[in-house]
């Protein structure tokens, strides 16, 4: 993994290939590369690769002056067979020099068939599992393959693992062939002229119109269209859709980076995800994209959650919601356990899978096993068209735009207010009443204004980034909370150890004195979540004890929190909300960290955006 882009028709595919690239960079990746078929003016087309360590930019440096060709296939990689190394970086070929091939995903039986294709006096260039698609595709026109997509149908029978990728052959230098099986692949469809990308990000600036290929489906590319085919080679239809991507979010603007944009971007992504849904005659929400009724919504006894990462922890702020609001049981865990453990699905249980790419394998993986067992699965994802939204039984959609930055940000906000309004629309149709969701409807309302406040306050006092400068030096923050702050505690150390690579870890504060207090001293600081409700003296006393062992306290809450050095105030929304608001600050304290440390905010290493393998 970690991104593609493709192009075949009548321009010079290089540009395309080099823009597309660069689009993808927020994904996380280690190097990059392409390939073009030339052809001169006389004679077979010849296969051009070119790949290095290091970014696109660094690729583009590197490219001969008369470099260029079409088609074309590019890709940038995070590293998992072998180091990021210009041998290891792909496209990768045949021992020829006429097949190229790029992937995401992994080869599961990658070393048997090495093993297999050294036997019959193959040698390999590289240590990836991807090399040996490319050997196994010479191998099938060796066997009798009459054209490149019956070589790749033949090559992939014998392939075990996920993948997603695109074929060059210097031999049918009219066409790409692309496949995917539990790795993302969209055709993009131009004016006599064709794509092929990982994420539609890649392709945004030249066409609208998508089509999104299923696991254990194929597509060959000409300038002219496409066909869609199985390994079987069965036809299949495909239509394509209209998808709706601003292009300027791919653009830092005035923003140092992705990330800061995105902070700032989070009142008007809140708006959008609250645009339509509120109704306030009712006091609920709105959610036709649930493909429930009201029958169906109250058979429901329980509602587990699950998400990877910061969705998981939005996922656990939303259980919190679920029950405040419709008292209903709920819980959320990792999606990356639940597939491995052999869940009992309930029949009266509504399953909601969480991912801001709509692609993260693990989560997928999970929806999948819940359907074979009967399990009904909703999706609140960001990304519209993605393989997790177009599994799932109906949902919530964030339109949250585009989010470039490896980090979640107004996506972990975003998805926070989905379930708030999940919890309200299964609330009213139980014992919510009108007065408390009309409450929950105007505190969601006010949200963005509330949100420009604290970003506001931040331009004007700096202190949030000085908070930072005092903490970046620390090796390791210790992040404290109760009930919902715990939620909001665990996301901010994520954010903090993920972009500045600082040591951090998250602790219900009740559970301090139970083991992690022997920790706490002046070389530990604390960052505490302390919002002003029915725990306040619970949580000023969990600080007295750090302060009694010489602790420093960052906090963060509705007014000066006694027992903190600092206090960083945000201001008070209803109780079941106030997470989206004490988030932000944490946003906002680890990116102004990892600014001090130097660090590549928006591409911290060995992280990608989107996690297609496991």
């Amino acid at each position: 993994m970690c991104g593609i882009v493709g192009y075949v028709g009548p321009r010079d595919a290089v540009p395309v290939l080099l823009e597309g690239l660069g689009r993808l960079e927020y994904r996380g990746y280690d190097s990059a590369g392409l390939a073009v078929l030339h052809a001169p003016a006389k004679g077979p087309a010849e296969l051009r690769v070119r790949k290095t360590p290091g970014r696109v930019d660094d690729l583009a440096a590197d490219l001969p002056a008369r470099f260029r060709g079409s088609p074309g296939i590019g890709h940038t990689r995070w590293a998992t067979h072998g180091e990021p190394t210009a041998a290891n970086a792909h496209p990768h070929t045949d021992s020829s020099g006429r097949i190229a091939v790029v992937h995401n995903g992994i080869i599961e039986n990658a070393d048997e068939l090495r093993a297999q294709l050294t036997a019959g006096g193959v040698e390999f260039a590289s240590d990836t599992d991807t090399e040996t698609v490319a050997h196994l595709v010479a191998a099938a026109f060796d066997d009798g393959a009459a054209d490149l997509e019956e070589a790749v149908r033949r090559a992939l029978h014998r392939v075990v693992g996920a993948y997603g990728l695109a074929v060059l052959d210097a031999a049918h230098p009219d066409r790409v062939v692309v496949a995917r099986n539990g790795s993302p692949v969209l055709l993009g469809v131009g004016d006599r002229e064709m794509f092929v990308a990982s994420d539609v990000a890649a392709i945004a600036g030249h066409t609208r119109q998508v089509v999104y290929l299923d696991d254990g489906e194929l597509a060959s590319l000409t300038a002219g269209g496409y066909r869609t085919f199985t390994l079987d080679d069965r036809a299949t239809s495909k239509t394509p859709s209209t998808v709706d991507w601003d292009v300027a979010g791919a653009e830092r603007g005035d923003h140092d980076h992705f990330l800061a944009k995105e902070i700032a971007e989070q009142p008007r992504a809140i708006e959008r995800a609250l645009s339509g849904r509120l109704e306030e005659r009712f006091a609920t929400a709105h959610l036709g994209g649930l493909n429930m009724d009201v029958r169906e919504a109250r058979a429901f006894r329980r509602v587990t959650i699950l998400g990877c990462g910061s969705a998981w922890f939005a996922g656990e702020l939303g259980a919190q919601l679920i029950e405040d609001l419709a008292r209903i049981p709920a819980h959320a865990e990792p999606a990356s356990e639940f597939r491995y453990r052999n869940p009992v699905v309930e029949p009266d249980t509504l399953y909601v899978a969480v991912s801001q790419s709509g692609e993260t394998v693990d989560t997928l993986a999970a929806v999948q096993e819940l359907q074979r067992k009967g399990g009904r699965v909703i999706g609140i994802v960001n990304v519209v068209g993605s393989t997790i939204a177009r599994q799932v039984d109906g949902g919530i959609y964030l339109h949250a735009g585009p989010e470039m930055s490896v980090a979640s940000t107004k996506s972990f906000t975003s998805t926070v207010v989905a379930f708030a309004l999940l919890a309200l629309h299964l609330g009213r149709m139980r014992d919510l009443s009108p007065s408390d969701g009309g409450r929950i409807v105007a505190g969601l309302a006010a949200l963005p204004g509330q949100i420009e406040q604290i970003l506001d306050d931040e331009k004007r006092t700096g202190e949030i980034a000085a908070a930072a400068a005092e903490l970046a030096p620390s090796p390791s923050v210790l992040f404290v909370g109760r009930r919902h702050g715990w939620a909001v505690a665990r996301e901010g150390a994520q954010k903090l150890k993920e972009i500045s690579y600082c040591h951090a870890e998250a602790y219900a504060a009740a559970e301090l004195k139970h083991g992690p207090l022997a920790l706490v001293g002046p070389e530990l600081p604390t960052v505490a979540v302390v919002p002003e409700d029915d725990l306040l003296e619970k949580n000023t006393s969990t600080l007295a004890e750090i302060r009694a062992r010489r602790g420093p306290v960052l906090a963060v809450g509705h007014r000066d929190v006694p027992g903190a050095g600092r206090t960083l105030v945000v201001p008070r929304s209803e109780p079941e909300l106030d997470p989206v608001l004490l988030s932000i600050p944490l946003q906002l304290l680890a990116y102004h960290a990892a600014v001090a440390l130097g660090r590549d905010v928006d591409r911290p290493r060995n992280l990608a955006k989107s996690v297609t393998v496991e």
